[in-house]
């Protein structure tokens, strides 16, 4: 096995919940909410239609009823937006990368406006690994840094500086990213 396939196979065999059950501390969801221990691990993409809208300040940088919604076990969504529904002069490469076990390498983007400078704000995936290839030619925004709207409605950042789950009014969770939640 490769360096590679190993640094894989051992980041993806840490997960303890992989959304084939709620743990016990799992908030239930009543009638058109969703849990997000109902999600999967491995992450499922699936097409969003609501309309996403991001702004830094009053200047909006994106809006699409074309965005891609991860789905992951113990996280809100995360959104990625088509790179052709982003105004093309706000996203300048970045320092810095990270690695997810599932999606690949992930690139940093600072999202610049005016004399405004959010550094490394949002991140794509250039060359994303096997059965995560949607994701290419898309960007994702933290929530934390921006404002950013599904259907109007404002969507809460995931706890934790490092997630970027989009929290809208229809998850329940408790969230990945909670204090005491190093373990999920």
């Amino acid at each position: 096995m490769s360096n590679d396939a190993e640094r894989i196979a051992r980041a993806r065999a840490q997960w303890r919940y992989v959304g084939q059950e709620r743990p016990p501390f799992a908030v239930e969801p009543r009638a058109g909410q969703e849990s997000v221990w109902d999600y999967p691990r491995p992450p499922r993409i699936e097409r969003d239609a609501r309309e996403i809208v991001i702004c830094l300040g009053v200047t909006e940088i994106a809006r699409t009823r074309r965005a891609l919604r991860v789905l992951e076990t113990a996280s809100p969504p995360t959104f990625y937006l088509p790179i052709d529904d982003i105004r093309s002069n706000v996203l300048e490469s970045a320092s810095g990368s990270s690695f997810c076990e599932w999606k690949g390498d992930a690139r940093y983007l600072s999202v610049v406006v005016g004399r405004e400078r959010l550094e490394s704000a949002a991140w794509s995936y250039p060359d994303p690994l096997s059965g995560f290839e949607p994701l290419q030619d898309h960007v994702a925004f933290y929530p934390h840094r921006l404002d950013c709207r599904v259907d109007g409605e404002r969507a809460l950042p995931q706890p934790g500086r490092f997630y970027a789950g989009w929290i809208t009014p229809e998850l329940v969770g408790p969230f990945k990213g909670e204090p005491g939640s190093s373990g999920w």
